[in-house]
């Protein structure tokens, strides 16, 4: 055979297509790579096994750790968890984590954006020790109020509702502590639009929850504002229970009994920076009668004409204000609570 029918032969032999058969395997890729190995056993570095599950303490401060996490589904799991953790802990022994811990925690979540974190919020706030409650008041109140003035409506709704909480678990030390007073009053009338005169040091700026009319909201700041002055201006049937056999007629026993406060001495401000007049905390009735009276009283009474105008729920929930500061400034008034209770 040529040299030229040897070449023709593999000219053609090119153009050939290879008959395959049926079953055989497609012949591999000069580059492919085999994995058909088989691995016996797989290192992990670091690898921990025990066979004790960590303690309720270990996983609360873990799930603690979690709050700042990005995703709304593991801050919402793991309030939960805490919720679960204190509501089945025994009685009589401490918690798991202490409230002086959970509350600094947790307190930042009234801000959150995700409305189902702030609603297991609520119920890990309930479900504390309500004798835990009174040392965090000022802090709580200071989340609170700026909730209170957030932009978004559903955060200012959820805001009022951890004001009811405070009031119901620690009402006395909510209307006493630090700025609890002033600045809570002075936080409401902005909300609500209500100015007072020209004299006064208030601010004179309308709320845009008011210019921009939302009645629902407004029934939730007056019905929340109605039981924050009833805690404040209403004074509280205590009595006092007296020792059995006691002969010798006692008088203002309350006085002398230990204070069931954590701080009784902390109006003192002995160690504290210099307070104004807002920030300053007001234990007697008398004082927050006087102040209310001075910087406030006006302007709540001026507002409370407007929206009994209004009728309907709004009117409804002006009434009920109304009648809360006319029984609580009664007797700072000269005025008799007999009739005022049959008007």
């Amino acid at each position: 055979m040529g040299s030229s029918a040897k070449k023709k032969k593999e000219k053609k032999k090119d153009f050939q297509k290879p008959k395959l058969k049926v079953g055989k395997a497609k012949p591999k890729a000069a580059n492919s790579t085999d994995t058909s190995f088989k691995a016996k056993s797989i290192a992990l570095k670091q690898q921990s096994l025990s066979t004790n599950a960590p303690t309720v303490e270990a996983q609360c401060a873990h799930h603690l750790a979690l709050l700042s996490h990005k995703s709304e589904t593991q801050r919402r799991e793991s309030l939960a968890y805490l919720t679960t953790a204190i509501s089945t802990n025994p009685p009589g022994l401490p918690l798991p984590q202490p409230s002086s811990v959970i509350i600094p925690t947790v307190q930042r979540l009234i801000l959150d954006g995700s409305n189902g974190v702030r609603q297991q919020l609520l119920k890990l706030f309930q479900s504390l020790p309500k004798a835990d409650i009174p040392s965090h008041t000022d802090q709580l109140l200071l989340h609170t109020r700026a909730g209170m003035t957030h932009l978004a409506t559903d955060i200012r709704i959820f805001a009022l509702d951890v004001l009811e909480w405070l009031l119901e678990a620690a009402g006395d030390d909510v209307v006493s502590c630090a700025g609890g007073w002033v600045k809570t009053l002075k936080c409401f009338l902005s909300l609500l639009g209500w100015q007072n005169d020209a004299t006064s040091k208030w601010s004179a700026v309308k709320s845009a929850g008011k210019a921009g009319g939302d009645s629902k909201l407004q029934v939730k700041q007056m019905n929340t504002l109605a039981a924050f002055l009833k805690v404040g201006l209403i004074p509280s049937q205590v009595v006092v229970p007296v020792e059995a056999g006691t002969t010798f007629p006692l008088w203002h026993t309350e006085q002398h009994m230990l204070s069931k406060r954590s701080n009784p001495y902390a109006h003192l401000n002995l160690f504290g920076p210099p307070r104004d007049e807002e920030s300053e905390m007001y234990e007697d009735r008398e004082d927050r009668q006087r102040v209310f009276h001075d910087r406030a009283e006006a302007a709540i009474v001026a507002g409370l004409e407007q929206a009994l105008k209004g009728g309907g729920e709004l009117g409804r929930a002006a009434a009920q204000l109304r009648r809360v500061v006319k029984e609580g400034m009664a007797d700072y008034h000269g005025e008799d609570l007999e009739e005022l209770s049959t008007q």
